[in-house]
């Protein structure tokens, strides 16, 4: 048994509230051609940690997070390698250093987002949100309907959810 098995009902349908019933609908989004220095500001006007990322007809196309701007000022670092014969091969990888290199060089959200993201739709419980979000170890999940952004929500709507009666 979990905190969430005990959810309130929600006073006007008497059942267990679902994403819907607490995410917020009028989400801040950013483009792909969103430039680094304005998704920091726009990061830094409304106090988010995530924002998604949406193409011209809202389609979920990624998701840039604070600590994605965060890594660009970061020291890169330089892999350990093995010389073999005329080889040198990179011990963390060749992928690994050219992922690192694309982060660290980003000029836009396109490039700096994660576009594998991880999203909840309207209809799934409160606690689903919630599992997914600790399995993820996420602070915030898009909420999605065919591919269309409708909503985000955030543990701390997950933590009001809670408290309401």
């Amino acid at each position: 048994m979990n905190i969430y098995s005990n959810f309130p009902l929600s006073k006007e349908t008497n059942r267990m509230p679902t994403v819907a019933d607490i995410m917020t609908k009028d989400v801040v989004t950013v483009k792909r051609e969103t430039t680094v220095r304005e998704l920091a500001g726009i990061f830094d006007q409304h106090r988010f940690g995530t924002l998604p990322v949406v193409d011209d007809d809202n389609n979920l196309v990624g998701i840039v997070t604070a600590s994605d701007l965060v890594e660009q000022g970061r020291n890169l670092h330089i892999p350990t390698v093995i010389s073999l014969f005329d080889w040198v091969i990179p011990l963390g990888g060749e992928r690994t250093l050219e992922r690192e290199l694309h982060k660290i060089t980003a000029q836009t959200a396109g490039e700096i987002c994660s576009s594998n993201v991880v999203t909840v739709t309207p209809s799934d419980a409160v606690s689903t949100a919630a599992d997914t979000m600790s399995s993820h170890k996420l602070h915030a999940l898009p909420v999605a309907e065919g591919g269309k952004l409708v909503g985000m929500v955030s543990r701390i709507d997950i933590i009001r959810s809670l408290i309401q009666k």
